[in-house]
């Protein structure tokens, strides 16, 4: 009896550690990974990332690279990881105004996309976004011409790219996750709006859009530590991923409608529960050549990424789809 009591505890012991070895091990975004990627995205030898300009193609390459490099795979129906469209300049009402085209004329802007499958094909996809242009050179500001966009919105990718490395990095989640960093949302939300009628799966089955934009500083008016949600009252979406640890709430700058300002916008119009994540919404260093890596807060930039980290993996592996409150979705006018 006592070499069977032995035996069956070895066994029990055995199965645990087998188990405890299947679970995920807990994923740290680790600073240096951060500031790597604003290394170079807000380069001077970037000269901006201006939409639709090679300095955009090439950061949209940096960024496919790094989706492979983590293991992430080209979305359904893609040969590979870039999404592409060409901008012309267009008359409207006396002015011009930037307009898309499949025409083979113009400047091509970029999207960069990667795709993490789930084990579930009906459960849906998750769509994690930001935008990876600026304003590349413009007018000298203190004899300085290069607007870096570090803050916006090379930290917007930052933490698109760390939410890829983690999440490709543990056991497949059930829902399926696409990636995407968009290209001239300078020009007027132009990548976001090719990706949204071209996208590489049906709208229909996208569960939630999170876009990250100017995550690079603490907001005063938020609590230590906590971005902010465009349109925080307008689905559940928020204050659910709230209760499972993401270090966000509501939105204190109802006047600026940052709600409308961001490229999840286009997506929630098509009836997407699309939110933005973001920083300080009224940082002084907005569209300025000073937006660059020495006004950055990495430490707050990494600790927000890795508070989404868990209840982003839930939101994958659950059975929970948001929905807009009453009134909350957005009708176009």
């Amino acid at each position: 009896m006592r070499h069977r009591g032995w035996l069956a505890g070895w066994v029990l012991a055995v199965a645990a550690a087998g188990a405890a070895a299947q679970q995920p091990a807990a994923w740290t975004v680790r600073p240096e990974w951060v500031q790597a990627h604003e290394d170079f995205l807000a380069s001077d030898a970037l000269q901006g990332r201006g939409s639709a300009t090679r300095d955009e193609q090439v950061a949209a390459e940096y960024v496919a690279s790094e989706f492979e490099g983590y293991g992430l795979k080209p979305a359904p129906g893609m040969a590979g990881y870039l999404q592409s469209a060409y901008v012309e300049p267009a008359m409207v009402r006396g002015r011009q105004r930037m307009r898309l085209s499949d025409a083979p004329t113009g400047q091509k802007t970029y999207n960069a996309i990667g795709y993490l499958a789930g084990t579930d094909a009906k459960a849906g996809t998750i769509l994690l976004t930001a935008h990876l242009d600026h304003l590349g050179v413009g007018r000298p500001v203190d004899g300085d011409a290069i607007y870096n966009g570090a803050d916006d919105d090379a930290s917007g990718t930052t933490a698109v790219l760390e939410l890829a490395h983690a999440l490709a990095a543990g056991p497949r989640p059930r829902r399926s996750v696409l990636f995407v960093c968009y290209g001239s949302e300078e020009l007027g939300g132009l990548g976001s709006t090719y990706f949204g009628a071209h996208p590489p799966v049906p709208l229909k089955e996208l569960v939630a859009n999170l876009e990250f934009e100017m995550i690079g500083a603490q907001d005063p008016k938020m609590a230590k530590g906590v971005l902010l949600l465009t349109g925080w009252e307008r689905s559940n979406l928020g204050p659910v991923l709230r209760e499972h640890g993401a270090l966000l709430g509501p939105d204190p700058y109802p006047e600026q409608h940052f709600f409308q300002r961001s490229d999840n916008y286009s997506l929630a119009l098509e009836g997407v529960v699309a939110h933005t994540a973001a920083g300080w919404g009224t940082v002084p260093t907005y569209h300025q050549p000073n937006d660059d890596l020495a006004h950055l807060d990495v430490p707050f930039m990494t600790a927000a990424i890795q508070s989404l980290i868990g209840p982003l993996r839930w939101l994958a592996d659950s059975d929970f789809r948001p929905e807009w409150n009453p009134g909350g979705r957005p009708v176009r006018q």
